[in-house]
């Protein structure tokens, strides 16, 4: 008889897989209550390193093209492709439905991957514009992404609601911490070790798993994120995330499960640009 190999996962914090620094894991179980793994319980330290890790790859992520952001989202969709048995496998143990509802989660997960790949290089083109101004001048206004986001996937949902929060803010050229539904956190692992094994670049993308209750707080108060995505607090958590952030003018939404541009505009600014005509 052979015996199971039972897992205690790490976070995924600047391109690498730490343990949480509190040493902390917490048991998460099937439908039945059966034991499946020990996802890391992420504290407050660990939002703080997962902050300091988005904020160093902002410049060179919201520098690179559109184009070349384009592509590397694209090559992580073909990674979440091949891992696909394994997500299917999760999301059955996890939320108790059946296989083919699983996979089709999981392919809904990965043409909304590839759907925002597409919006990287139409993004400016789509919500920018050359605008008419009285003078010898051309002015421009161009979509940018505001910074250090972080993002509360969906509680209900193990892959389709974290593709829908990861995809747009990072597509827009924003760096993420995103933290994983409490009680379905597998494929949010699972996804962070194809992220890891893509072209993104390390700390673009930082995922922790744990306590919602405990992290929203934090992500509220810290000076150094500049924006939530909320989709996956409750209501008093969120008015909480809403009272701490606006010290330093968070800009903090929340989303339905659906795909649109608006997901990355809310984490973007346009940047209005002169120039003088002929020179």
């Amino acid at each position: 008889m052979r015996i199971d190999v039972k897992k205690t996962y790490k976070l995924y914090i600047g391109g690498a897989f730490p343990r949480s620094e509190s040493g902390r894991s917490y048991e998460i179980s099937d439908k039945k209550g059966n034991f499946i793994a020990n996802p890391a319980q992420a504290s407050r330290k660990d939002l703080r390193d997962a902050v300091v890790a988005a904020r160093a790859a902002h410049s060179g992520w919201s520098s690179a093209t559109a184009f070349n952001r384009g592509q590397i989202l694209y090559r992580v969709a073909e990674i979440m492709e091949g891992r696909t048995s394994q997500f299917v496998d999760e999301i059955v143990a996890t939320e108790g439905v059946a296989p083919a509802a699983a996979k089709k989660q999981v392919q809904e997960a990965i043409d909304l991957w590839v759907w925002y790949s597409g919006w990287c290089d139409k993004i400016g083109s789509i919500y920018g514009s050359t605008n008419q101004v009285s003078g010898a001048f051309y002015n421009f206004t161009i979509p940018e992404s505001v910074g250090v986001v972080a993002a509360f996937a969906p509680q209900k949902s193990s892959l389709l609601g974290l593709v829908h929060t990861i995809a747009p803010i990072i597509a827009g050229g924003n760096t993420v911490i995103a933290i994983a539904s409490e009680k379905l956190p597998l494929c949010a692992i699972t996804l962070s070790e194809a992220l890891a094994t893509s072209d993104l670049p390390g700390g673009v993308v930082n995922i922790l798993t744990g306590i919602t209750s405990e992290l929203a707080p934090w992500a509220g108060s810290h000076m150094e994120i500049d924006a939530i995505d909320a989709s996956g607090l409750t209501s008093s958590q969120d008015k909480e995330v809403r009272v701490s952030g606006a010290d330093n003018l968070k800009r903090i939404s929340s989303f339905k499960a659906e795909a649109t541009p608006q997901r990355l505009l809310a984490f973007m600014e346009h940047k209005t640009v002169w120039h003088p005509i002929g020179i």
